[in-house]
């Protein structure tokens, strides 16, 4: 963060760190173990069965690797939602808001076309750190979003 603005330094980048771990730990866990189970298991089974093992592992690697994808990205230009399967590229203008009730897994940002958006990179699950890099945009989008409108304050 800039101390003499109390802002994050752009590009930032939030990523939610529980997920992460689990989601990237359990896939190098089952490719390791399907690797080994395909290596040691007995001479009927053929080439082709053994690279089809490693290839499950690495099938649910991938699958995996969905739920660790997911980040926000602040940078001058505007802000990159990349979620699951599907990255959003917005101005800045087009975020009117961001919230994250109680209770709720992940932040959503209200659109100014009147749509929300599901933003997984910050995630509830990581509690203390999900707070602050809420806190982080919110503080950006108040100087780079949309300008208030006359009478509001």
């Amino acid at each position: 963060m800039d101390e003499a603005s109390k802002q994050p330094v752009l590009p930032r980048t939030w990523r939610p760190r529980a997920v992460r771990w689990v989601a990237y730990g359990l896939a190098l866990l089952i490719v390791a173990t399907l690797t080994v189970l395909a290596a040691i298991m007995p001479g009927e089974w053929g080439p082709m069965d053994r690279f089809l093992m490693v290839g499950t592992g690495l099938a649910i690697a991938a699958a995996l690797h969905l739920l660790a994808r997911p980040r926000l990205v602040a940078s001058e230009e505007g802000v990159t939602v990349v979620n699951s399967i599907r990255t959003h590229v917005l101005t800045w203008a087009e975020v009117v808001d961001i919230r994250m009730p109680v209770g709720e897994p992940w932040p959503s940002m209200d659109l100014s076309d009147g749509t929300t958006l599901a933003v997984m990179g910050i995630q509830s699950a990581d509690g203390g750190t999900a707070r602050r890099g809420l806190a982080e945009f919110r503080a950006l989008l108040r100087d780079r979003g949309e300008a208030q409108e006359p009478g509001h304050s």
